[in-house]
């Protein structure tokens, strides 16, 4: 990660203080979105052409305005009595780099107790505060080694390690990736946020898990199956504006990306959308072979934001009907003390038809943009 120009210790106390003040607002996660928390910018002027993705280089930090390492997976298991447990979990880390602040660093970590039918979740945040990268890796071509609070992802072509805990749950978990590469999503890895910026985005959407869950006291070695997606680049949060992103395993080995970017007018501005063969092999999928149709709505006691909840998934050139399903319909998160949005991210299960035969398969589907922080929630982040 190239150096960067630090503040004096006093001049970073200022714009802690500020961030403590005015973190909250409506955006999407990883992409701080303030009134004035830190200095106004405007995407940069998208390169023509842009670097291609260069792997695992690109595995580690980058010098850009937004990035993220995003974990949503699926687990179960039994505990030492032999009672059965599933889980759904997300563990994500976000840098932020704004002007001659210090790079910002937020983390989320969610576990959608499925078998208990409960949602919990807990955020780390804080500015670095010394010229040495807090989170990353000074050589690049070691991948990532992500710290904060305790909590702990690193990697390196496809072998994971996460670490993390709260209130209740813990996890530590190995992840490896049963596909031979990573997976660029719009052909080349590289996807628009119109008036936003560009990012770079790459997914290892078929990763085997196996770990340990700490449920309370209760050890359970657990199983499953994980979604890696890797983002940076110089984007920015639109105020209103948000996405509905959807990761679809089937029982089949085959995987689905399906991206949709809204405006503040909650138009869709751009679609993307993936399509991965049991062999790893990928291919776009056309915006306007991408169907995608709300069966209800849930409501936020916490935000009063009406999500959609459950949805009816059609790609006709696939020959693919799904329907998604919930596993549980509050799995709302309230970031008050970090990336100062909230969002629905949540565990869902699948069912339809691909090519006239039946499947089924797991999911994570994210919800930007429906909701804004109460204004009496807290709005101090942790330093």
């Amino acid at each position: 990660m190239m150096r960067r120009t630090w503040l004096n210790k006093a001049s970073w106390l200022v714009a802690l203080l500020a961030l403590i003040a005015l973190l909250a607002g409506c955006g999407v996660p990883g992409t701080i979105h303030t009134q004035s928390t830190l200095p106004p910018t405007r995407p940069t002027a998208t390169p023509a052409p842009l670097p291609p993705v260069a792997m695992p280089q690109d595995e580690a930090p980058h010098h850009d305005l937004t990035e993220w390492w995003y974990y949503t997976g699926h687990l179960r298991g039994a505990d030492a009595r032999g009672q059965a447990h599933t889980y759904g979990f997300e563990l994500v880390f976000f840098q932020t780099l704004r002007g001659d602040l210090p790079p910002y660093y937020a983390a989320h970590f969610a576990v959608s107790d499925i078998t208990a039918g409960a949602f919990h979740y807990d955020e780390r945040a804080g500015f670095a505060s010394s010229p040495a990268p807090a989170i990353g890796t000074t050589n690049p071509a070691q991948g990532f080694d992500l710290a904060l609070g305790g909590w702990t992802v690193r990697g390196l072509d496809g072998h994971d390690q996460l670490s993390a805990a709260l209130d209740g749950y813990s996890i530590q978990l190995n992840l490896t990736d049963e596909l031979p590469h990573a997976i660029l999503h719009n052909g080349n890895g590289i996807i628009s946020y119109g008036a936003g910026g560009f990012s770079y985005y790459y997914s290892r959407p078929l990763m085997a898990v196996s770990g340990a869950l700490l449920d309370h006291g209760a050890q359970v070695q657990v199983t499953g199956q994980a979604w890696m997606d890797h983002q940076w680049g110089n984007f920015v949060s639109l105020q209103g504006a948000g996405w509905d992103w959807y990761s679809i395993q089937l029982a089949d080995h085959t995987e689905y990306m399906l991206y949709v970017i809204r405006d503040a007018q909650k138009q869709a501005v751009a679609t993307f959308g993936t399509y991965i063969a049991a062999d790893g092999a990928a291919s776009e999928i056309p915006p306007q072979q991408i169907e995608t149709q709300a069966t209800g709505s849930w409501t936020s006691p916490v935000t009063g934001g009406v999500y959609p909840s459950g949805w009816r998934v059609t790609l006709p050139g696939q020959q693919v009907s799904l329907t998604l399903t919930p596993l549980l319909l509050d799995q709302e998160l309230v970031t008050a003390r970090s990336t100062g949005v909230a969002y629905w991210e949540g565990a869902v299960g699948v069912s339809g038809t691909a090519a006239g035969k039946p499947v089924t398969g797991e999911s994570y589907v994210e919800l930007t943009g429906y909701a804004s922080i109460p204004s009496s929630s807290p709005s101090a982040a942790t330093p």
